[in-house]
């Protein structure tokens, strides 16, 4: 009897706790502009729907933004194939029809692209409309700048005209004050490290007295040009040339007294819906170009 119980009790549970994991039904397609949320203004919806509307007459190109409290359990990317193929913007065989989706309550959102428009609006294109103009309003919780800037960009992309170059990462610059110094200092720090290092080498050994020498030179080269890594480079330099000093003399002494030629230095190794009511898809079809992003 017990298990009987415990058994209509785990079905039971089941049962409540199903409809908690229900992927979100479609919404109709009510308007170019529908809103779940609340998100925009009737003057908002209604503007951005205007403007949908006459690119829709002018280029044929269908457009359709959507906005949701949540895509789960699904990923915003399965849940908007859904609504492409249900909605089915862009005409027919051209299947130019593109949506901008977003998840309000998930901080995320996705540009689905029709098969005929991949070619003006590809995955990278996407992605930068997303990056770069999108969610940085959404960020500020600008939602209603960010989905007219996003879906005008989308407009003129589709129109021909290109994003803007992508701004350019910093380069490193070099600090030509800081080299201009150590080229300045630099004959003196290493005539230094050279003489004083194999003076060191004599009293300390050779590890030792290179680990003083570099470190003196660190901390000379440290108070003279206030960089830390300058005096390092440095310090580094002049303990190799301590460590080495005595070896590359040895070898060019050898190298004079055998007479053999090249004496010298040398290195060892190397919400609801819009108002514009009457409006349905075309027909056209998806499968899967554009981009997700999340702000």
């Amino acid at each position: 009897m017990r298990l009987v119980q415990a058994g209509l009790l785990a079905l039971l549970l089941f049962c409540c706790g199903a409809p908690a994991f229900a992927d979100v039904a479609v919404p109709a397609l009510t308007g170019r502009v529908v809103d779940q949320t609340g998100t925009l203004s009737s003057s908002e919806q209604s503007e951005l729907s205007g403007k949908l509307a006459d690119f829709e007459k002018r280029k044929g190109s269908q457009i359709g933004v959507l906005i949701v409290p949540t895509t789960e359990p699904e990923t915003i990317a399965q849940f908007s194939i859904r609504v492409a193929e249900a909605w089915k913007l862009g005409r027919s065989k051209v299947d130019d029809g593109a949506i901008l989706l977003v998840a309000k309550n998930d901080r995320k959102l996705r540009i689905e692209v029709g098969n005929g428009l991949e070619g003006a609006l590809t995955d990278a294109t996407t992605r930068r409309i997303i990056d770069e103009i999108i969610a940085p309003r959404f960020k500020t919780g600008d939602f209603a700048g960010g989905i007219k800037a996003g879906a005008e960009r989308m407009m003129k992309i589709i129109d021909g005209e290109p994003l803007s170059p992508p701004p350019e990462p910093s380069e490193w610059r070099a600090d030509t004050a800081l080299f201009d110094q150590l080229f300045e200092y630099a004959p003196f720090l290493l005539f230094g490290a050279f003489i004083g290092g194999a003076f060191l080498r004599q009293m300390l050994g050779r590890l030792l007295g290179s680990l003083v020498a570099g470190g003196l030179v660190m901390a000379a080269v440290w108070l003279i040009v206030s960089s830390v890594i300058a005096g390092a480079i440095c310090g580094l330099a002049a303990f190799f040339i301590t460590l080495i000093g005595d070896s590359a003399l040895s070898t060019g002494g050898s190298s004079g007294r055998s007479g053999s030629s090249g004496g010298g230095w040398s290195s060892g190794s190397s919400s609801s819906s819009s108002s514009s009511g009457g409006f349905s898809g075309g027909g056209g079809s998806f499968s899967g170009g554009g981009a997700s992003g999340s702000w």
